[in-house]
């Protein structure tokens, strides 16, 4: 996904690979529907005159920018975002045509805190808080799915690291 295999370290094993929750994407849905519904229905209901083609040309690349704009340029923007967890780092990678990666060694974790509200709880995504003794010192990672089982295997790692103990040796 966002870290390939050959770039794991000797003895580093992938524990999870993801994306943030898809609940990001329903706004951009919503947005795609109703923009192709509303693109669909003026061009249809457009009356017949002598520059209608023209028109119909125009109400269909302003509703083509505006699914570019809210809903294609948000999927991308999901699609890569990824967070990968291994038995050495934590790694966040984000970025369209630039991209950004930031990792963290479970040597240099020193709290892993989540934050779910009433609809996260039942959508099973939340807020990861790490703190870190690295330079950015807490990140605070938004839209986390299985937040309660990254959190677990995060701080079972960061055990782990602390012990000297790599995959429970």
């Amino acid at each position: 996904m966002t870290l390939p295999d050959h770039h794991l370290t000797q003895g580093e094993r992938r524990i999870r690979s993801f994306h943030p929750h898809w609940k990001r994407l329903v706004v951009p849905f919503v947005a795609l529907v109703l923009i192709a519904a509303g693109t669909g229905a003026a061009i249809y209901f457009m009356p017949v005159w002598e520059y209608d083609s023209y028109a119909r040309m125009a109400v269909a690349v302003i509703g083509v920018l505006l699914l570019t704009i809210w809903s294609f340029v948000p999927y991308l923007q999901w699609k890569n975002t990824g967070y990968v967890l291994t038995t050495h780092r934590f790694t966040i990678s984000t970025g369209v045509l630039n991209k950004s990666t930031d990792e963290i060694p479970m040597t240099k974790v020193n709290t892993v805190s989540s934050d779910q509200t009433f609809a996260e709880r039942i959508l099973g995504c939340g807020t990861l808080t790490v703190e870190s003794a690295g330079d950015r010192g807490q990140i605070v990672l938004r839209d986390i799915p299985r937040i309660q089982d990254v959190r677990t295997d995060l701080f079972r790692l960061v055990e782990d690291a602390s012990d000297g103990d790599i995959d429970g040796r």
